[in-house]
């Protein structure tokens, strides 16, 4: 059987695997989105923490993915709940660095004339300086869901949701009838779901940018 004979035979468990790769993934985004812009903001006046939460969700980034899933077994056992963990462990760097980046890099002169206006410094924040600096800070969403688009694969090993199931049981089964085409098909599926979600951020961000911000 070739591989497109494959992907035919096997197309609603190839999609039921895809949609549980993709929930997973938006899943751990979007926690490590709202946990990224409270730190950014929590540790604006407090340069040393914000330097410290950026040294260790950097570092993290440095932790081999397979090793990282193996420590949340003894904690979180096996399935969704280490796979989520992990996947969110791995996506703040880069958005907490897009957060702080461009919340820092607004222009000082609209801020005074906030304040000026009499907002409040959470008026401020969330209708002027987060709306300014969105751009910069989806952009780091961006990255992240495409980086944990590929890492999400490792969490077959602790049994988690995704597309890794076909890569680990096509290698497993390396030599036997259609391994290689499940492990292809996984792999062409990630790359199918890293490019739909990478559009899906540039419409994103062409519909909320404020006007005047587009480039």
């Amino acid at each position: 059987m070739n591989f497109f004979d494959y992907v035919a035979d096997n197309s609603s468990r190839i999609i039921f695997l895809l949609m549980q790769h993709i929930e997973v993934v938006l899943i751990a985004v979007v926690i490590a989105t709202i946990i990224s812009l409270i730190l950014a903001v929590a540790t604006e006046n407090f340069p040393s923490f914000r330097k410290a939460a950026l040294s260790v969700s950097g570092t993290i980034l440095t932790i081999p993915s397979f090793a990282l899933f193996g420590l949340m077994i003894p904690l979180f056992g096996l399935g969704v709940v280490p796979t989520v963990i992990a996947l969110t462990v791995y996506a703040v760097f880069p958005i907490l660095r897009n957060a702080v980046t461009g919340l820092e890099t607004v222009d000082p002169g609209v801020i005074d004339a906030a304040r000026g206006m009499g907002m409040g410094s959470w008026q401020r924040l969330w209708r002027i300086r987060v709306p300014l600096a969105w751009p910069v800070i989806l952009n780091g969403i961006r990255v992240a869901t495409i980086m944990v688009v590929a890492i999400a694969a490792i969490g077959a090993a602790v049994r988690g949701p995704g597309l890794g199931e076909l890569i680990f049981r096509g290698l497993s089964r390396m030599g036997g009838a259609n391994a290689l085409n499940e492990a292809l098909a996984g792999v062409v599926a990630i790359v199918a779901v890293a490019a739909i979600l990478d559009v899906l951020f540039i419409v994103i961000g062409r519909i909320s940018t404020p006007r005047g911000l587009h480039v």
